[in-house]
């Protein structure tokens, strides 16, 4: 591959510093700045949840700070995904799932949030059935479920002796200690993507892949 000049993009590079950190500067070659890069995002994200929590990745509760996350890459969205799915539950009456039945527009309204203590996450399977002409009407219906259909679906209940939720959820400065990590995270990733997409060639550094060129 020819090299690339200052004014030039590396696409390849840009993209794959996108998915991974550090990953566009291991394609130019560049082994100590993509090592380097990937410690740096990689130990500001994680050290920001082992200070808050999964929980200061939420495009839900928090989407503001989630739009800086995102710029670590794929990672923020499998974390986020997690979050989303194996750890918060609908606030539901468990009378009401015990019913089978679960009206649209109820998902639409009490959307899945953290647990809280004194409650744990159950999973149970409910037909959804159509709302009510009145939630209709208001346009409340759920987007993510439709009538007729039948779904598994976590809820909270309350927990008995030694159980508890899945996470806790953290407070105070401590949330905003672990978002501010995790976005920083993102931040510095940006400025990373950046660097590889218009990679500096410097006298005796090459960017070819594998390219032998000094770090």
């Amino acid at each position: 591959m020819p090299q690339t000049s200052e004014d030039q993009m590396n696409l390849a590079a840009g993209i794959l510093g996108l998915l991974f950190p550090g990953a566009g500067h291991l394609y130019l070659g560049q082994r100590r700045r993509g090592v380097l890069a990937c410690i740096g995002v990689l130990g500001l994200f994680l050290g920001g949840l082992l200070i808050g929590g999964i929980d200061v990745v939420d495009r839900k509760e928090d989407k503001w700070w989630f739009l800086g996350q995102a710029l670590v890459g794929p990672l923020t969205f499998a974390v986020d995904y997690y979050h989303q799915n194996h750890l918060k539950a609908y606030p539901l009456d468990p009378a009401e799932v015990a019913n089978g039945r679960v009206r649209a527009d109820r998902l639409a309204q009490l959307p899945r949030r953290s647990l809280m203590p004194g409650e744990k996450r159950a999973v149970g399977k409910v037909e959804i059935v159509a709302p009510s002409r009145e939630s209709d009407a208001q346009g409340r219906s759920s987007a993510r479920f439709s009538a007729g259909q039948t779904v598994r679906i976590a809820y909270a209940v309350p927990a008995g002796a030694g159980e508890g939720p899945p996470n806790t959820k953290s407070i105070g400065r401590m949330n905003e200690l672990g978002m501010l990590s995790v976005t920083i995270a993102g931040m510095l990733n940006f400025i990373i993507f950046l660097d590889a997409l218009f990679p500096a060639v410097l006298p005796g550094r090459g960017t070819s892949p594998g390219g032998g060129g000094r770090p």
